[in-house]
């Protein structure tokens, strides 16, 4: 405690309920630059810590609190000392400043905060678009039931300017103008009663946009699950990936943004500790996020008219793309991500986004169990007809009967805490075989495991879509 006679910087009051009634500076500027005012509750997270436990205790605290003021780092000694009324109870709390220490915080990294908007736009997007180089459609893809138009426009008109689709208020250019400046641009969208926003994520090494874009459109307000349902009336019995996806989606996405927006400190500097419990309201709105898909993802592949869109694609390049995708996940854990070498090529016949949410699963799987300062491989090959592709860790790998029940519905193998929810692998093979294919494993206990995708190879186009996940294909025990 600090001795008689102590002289201090500032002094305030708390009452009862924790509200700061009186405040000196530069205490009173740091409330108000938390977010708070005086007469209003203590905005300086630490410091109202302190007063809320020397009144549950009774008794005078000396103690040390860090706050961000916005530019500076603050770090403060304070003495609070309760005060008791005639019948014993506390009425109000003396709050003395004894030390504050104010330090510049240090500049951020724009790279960094670009790469952290971007992140949080990815979440935020109620539709996002696949560009080419030059800002044409390539692929939409939205579960907002107000979008409805825009997307039977937009991929009836494939290749054409994603401009042409919405309206810019107030600009008059022939469109599209540079990327950067239609970046974080206003738009409204026909059928749409909500204000959009575009965000544009320039992709490809080098010159930026080189391998087109990825657009982001961000509604001010998410659509309300009464417009859902209006959208969605005539449809006969609920369906949760039809009905309750995009309405449970929306909110969890917006959890997401707003929890990283404080984490990485985006919205202005806060203390590491509440950094750390906003990644895990959004490490937990990911998992749940994850599980909703997985719900909606089972429904589809378990309905008798699930389908899948044969085409040509290159299997290198899915495998590249999950790695891209994955990559800072595995270096968060020391796994290093092998991918096919540059030139090495599988041409084969099955559905592009299918077979990334396939590797998606296969390899986020591998980052989740293999060891710390492990190497996870993806490696191609070609068996008669069949193009295969390979995900092998170096985890603990599988006894026979664990890989005997590794793609059963609601399998996780013992494994609790982790997020998942049994259905990765499980929906992973159903689409696997609707495209003509399988999903295997190999492994053994202290070898790793190996999943191997095989699929139809380039030569063996079909004439026609199949009629389902059943028609021609091998059943085992494993698979509903």
């Amino acid at each position: 405690m600090t001795s008689v006679g102590t002289s201090y910087i500032a002094s305030a009051k708390a009452d009862s309920e924790g509200r700061l009634v009186e405040a000196g500076e530069p205490l009173a500027s740091l409330q108000e630059a938390c977010g708070g005012q005086i007469g209003g509750p203590i905005a300086i997270p630490e410091l109202q810590a302190l007063v809320d436990k020397a009144n549950a205790y009774g008794l005078r605290l000396a103690r040390q609190f860090t706050a961000i003021d916005g530019d500076n780092s603050i770090t403060a000694w304070v003495e609070i000392t309760p005060k008791f009324d005639d019948d014993g109870n506390i009425s109000q709390s003396a709050i003395d400043v004894v030390s504050w220490h104010s330090e510049e915080l240090p500049p951020e990294n724009e790279l960094d905060a670009a790469r952290r908007r971007i992140e949080i736009n990815r979440h935020l997007a109620d539709c996002t678009v696949r560009l080419s180089p030059s800002q044409g459609i390539l692929s939409v893809e939205t579960e907002a039931p107000d979008l409805a138009g825009f997307v039977e426009a937009a991929r009836a008109g494939i290749g054409r300017p994603w401009t042409d689709f919405v309206h810019l208020p107030g600009s008059t250019h022939e469109q599209p103008l540079h990327w950067r400046l239609l970046d974080g641009s206003r738009c409204e969208i026909d059928g749409s009663k909500r204000a959009w926003t575009a965000h544009l994520e320039p992709l490809g090494k080098g010159e930026p946009g080189s391998a087109g874009f990825a657009l982001y459109l961000t509604a001010d307000t998410p659509a309300s699950g009464v417009e859902a349902a209006e959208n969605g009336a005539g449809i006969e019995g609920a369906s949760f990936g039809r009905d309750l996806t995009p309405v449970l989606r929306q909110p969890i996405n917006r959890i997401i943004a707003n929890a990283e927006t404080i984490r990485t400190k985006l919205a202005g500097p806060i203390a590491d500790e509440y950094s750390s419990y906003a990644a895990d309201i959004a490490t937990a709105a990911q998992h749940l996020l994850a599980l909703i898909d997985d719900l909606s993802d089972l429904e589809v592949v378990e309905s008798d008219q699930f389908v899948t869109a044969p085409d040509r694609i290159e299997l290198a390049d899915v495998a590249r793309r999950a790695c891209g995708i994955l990559g800072v996940r595995a270096q968060e854990k020391g796994i290093t991500l092998v991918p096919p070498v540059e030139g090495e090529s599988q041409l084969a016949i099955a559905e592009f986004r299918r077979v990334l949410q396939i590797l998606l699963n296969l390899v986020g799987n591998a980052i989740r169990y293999a060891p710390e300062d492990s190497q996870v491989w993806i490696r191609l090959d070609r068996i008669g007809s069949r193009a295969l592709i390979t995900v092998a860790d170096q985890g603990h790998g599988l006894d026979e009967e664990q890989q005997a029940r590794v793609f059963e519905k609601f399998e996780r193998l013992g494994r609790s805490g982790d997020g998942g929810s049994g259905l990765g692998l499980y929906i992973s093979r159903r689409i696997a075989r609707a495209m003509d294919g399988d999903l295997t494993v190999e492994s053994a206990p202290g070898q790793g495991a190996r999943f191997t995708l095989s699929v139809p190879a380039a030569d063996e186009m079909r004439a026609e879509k199949r009629d389902g996940p059943g028609r021609d294909i091998p059943q085992d025990d494993t698979d509903d």
